[in-house]
């Protein structure tokens, strides 16, 4: 069965987000650490977004497209209670997925 991930990224300031989907986390942290290196074509690139703070798990693409688009639509204040009702100190999860 797959996975489908809602996630959260930052810098290393705390001061941009990115909201994405993917079906492989890991992975996609990694992509988003090599466009800060090298592209910076993307958002994520560009702002050096790629310190996860903040994931969902989902079973069914379409509910975590639904989600991510939700999340997507909501102010910063709503963004910002949510990761720190899950990760209240706002570390950097990526040491733990890579």
């Amino acid at each position: 069965m797959k996975e489908y991930f809602v996630y959260i990224t930052t810098n290393i300031q705390k001061t941009v987000l990115y909201i994405g989907i993917t079906n492989n986390l890991s992975c996609r942290i990694d992509q988003h650490f090599q466009e800060s290196k090298n592209t910076k074509k993307s958002f994520a690139g560009k702002y050096n977004c790629f310190h996860l703070v903040y994931y969902e798990k989902f079973e069914n693409p379409s509910e975590a497209i639904l989600r991510e688009k939700t999340i997507k639509k909501w102010r910063r204040e709503k963004k910002v209670k949510l990761i720190q009702d899950f990760n209240p100190d706002w570390e950097f999860l990526e040491k733990d997925i890579l």
